[in-house]
C-alpha cells in the first residue's frame, strides 16, 4: 500500500480544545494535481474562507484578507480526505484581525484519526464601502 499508514501513525494528533470547528469540507477530483494530491492553492482557498469567520464577527461589516503571514504544508491533502478546520483569533488590533488556522484529515480509509495536514495564520482588515480600512467596531465604545 502506498499510503504509508505506518509513517502517518506517528503524525496522529488531538483536534485543538482551544479552537473553533468552523469548517468540514471534502476535496473531490477536479481538485488534485497530476501527482493524485489536491492542489496547494486549492487548500489554500479554503483555508482563506475558514480563516474569515471568527473575524467576521468582529468586522460587522465588509473586510478583506490583507495577508498570509504563514502557510506550511505538512502533509499532502488526498481525494475524498475529509479536512475540518479550526480556528483562533490571535490578534484584533483597531482596523485588523489576525487569526490561526489548523487543518486536520481524516484519511478516507482511516476516520476518525486525524493528522495535521496544514497550518496558517492570515491578517484580514475591516473596510468601508469604498474598500478603505475602517476601525473594528468594540463593546466597550
Amino acid at each position: 500500500m502506498s499510503d504509508h499508514p505506518s509513517t502517518e501513525r506517528a503524525f496522529q494528533e488531538r483536534l485543538p480544545q482551544n479552537q473553533e470547528l468552523v469548517l468540514k469540507v471534502i476535496p473531490m477530483p477536479a481538485d488534485c494535481n497530476a501527482n493524485g494530491d489536491i492542489f496547494g492553492g486549492w487548500v489554500m482557498a479554503q483555508v482563506d474562507l475558514a480563516g474569515s469567520v471568527l473575524p467576521a464577527r468582529y468586522a460587522q461589516g465588509r473586510m478583506a484578507t490583507v495577508a498570509v503571514n504563514e502557510f506550511i504544508f505538512k502533509q499532502p491533502v488526498r481525494v475524498g480526505d475529509i479536512l475540518s478546520f479550526y480556528a483562533a483569533m490571535e490578534r484584533i488590533g483597531r482596523t485588523s484581525m489576525t487569526v490561526r488556522v489548523e487543518v486536520f484529515a481524516e484519511r478516507f480509509r482511516a476516520q476518525g484519526q486525524y493528522i495535521k495536514v496544514t497550518e496558517a495564520t492570515l491578517t484580514y482588515v475591516a473596510i468601508d464601502e469604498q474598500g478603505r480600512p475602517r476601525p473594528i467596531p468594540r463593546d466597550d465604545a
